[in-house]
């Protein structure tokens, strides 16, 4: 497919904004049509990213001809029904991490891509971050073997807000959300299936309905272990930190940065084409749209993510 790839935008919000931004970035693609809540946002949105069709309903978005793909960054709850429906439209599908609240809803949406073959995909930026690549591509060169990551995934998130301090319209969660991040990124970076998994919560928040406080122990066949805190309740620094320990060093990410065990800051800036791990996760998106293959994180790639989201509920439950 050489000719433009017309996207649909479901959920102009903080992270819908960013999804943006970067396919501004990349050639060849158009964004079409807005879909949002409300309708006066999304007509803004609409018109500072130059999109013809602003609605609230996806359905009608997903009826349209001039839309070939849909980046959906909408509430959890709906992620996984959404990209059935996308699919089943005909279009292709990038959904926000993660891809689903419950384990049936995830294998659902990976059955529905085998059976239509569209490009499915689930925004597990960890993969695409320059930090984590350049990681990555050492383990893959066989210099570098992760014997423990320690991960530190911390908010200051006592109301329902979002990254840009807005209201938000549902709930965010630290094991379906948060801790996805961080278990596919373990499962990716060490090559091996997560073969025993321990979880412990502290109090639910009485208004919110979560736990704000969160510990998960993950061991690979490998023999690599994984520690994860998370916390909704950390007055700062705030974001997900990573530690990789290994056998011949030690690497420090935050998100695009990486440093060594020093804090001695590593260059990456020469490991992909942008420093943006958004961008750069959208532009295999649109690549694997444009040469009919699987992207990286696609749905049937991250699913074993949720395999292990889905015996830690049962933990915690």
């Amino acid at each position: 497919m050489s000719k433009t790839v017309r996207i649909a935008l479901a959920g102009p919000g903080a992270f819908g904004i960013k999804h943006l931004d970067a396919l501004k970035l990349i050639e060849g693609v158009e964004v079409t049509s807005i879909i949002g809540r409300e309708l006066p946002k999304a007509q803004e949105v609409a018109q500072k990213y130059g999109a013809k069709h602003v609605t609230t309903n996806l359905d009608e978005a997903l009826a349209r001809p001039d839309v070939d793909a849909v980046i959906l960054c909408t509430p959890t709850q709906l992620h996984a029904q959404q990209s059935i429906a996308t699919m089943k439209a005909g279009k292709h599908v990038q959904v926000e991490i993660p891809l689903c609240d419950s384990l049936a809803e995830g294998r659902a949406v990976v059955e529905t891509q085998k059976q239509t073959g569209l490009v499915a995909m689930c925004g597990h930026t960890r993969r695409f971050n320059p930090s984590h690549q350049y990681v990555h591509r050492k383990i893959q060169a066989g210099a570098f073997a992760i014997q423990q990551m320690d991960v530190q995934t911390y908010f200051f998130r006592r109301t329902n807000m979002n990254a840009l301090g807005q209201p938000r319209s549902w709930t965010d969660h630290l094991l379906w959300h948060h801790a996805a991040h961080t278990v596919d990124l373990f499962q990716y970076q060490t090559g091996s299936r997560v073969v025993k998994a321990n979880a412990i919560q502290g109090p639910v928040h009485p208004n919110l309905g979560i736990a704000m406080d969160m510990s998960i122990q993950l061991k690979a066949e490998n023999g690599a272990i994984c520690t994860l805190s998370l916390s909704f309740n950390n007055d700062g620094p705030l974001g997900t930190f990573f530690r990789y320990i290994g056998d011949t060093a030690t690497y420090i990410a935050r998100y695009d940065d990486l440093f060594n065990g020093k804090e001695e800051k590593i260059d990456v800036s020469k490991v992909d084409v942008s420093m943006n791990g958004i961008e750069l996760q959208d532009r295999e998106f649109i690549a694997a749209i444009r040469e009919g293959r699987e992207p990286n994180a696609s749905v049937a790639k991250v699913l074993p993510c949720y395999d292990v989201l889905d015996q830690l509920e049962q933990q915690l439950q």
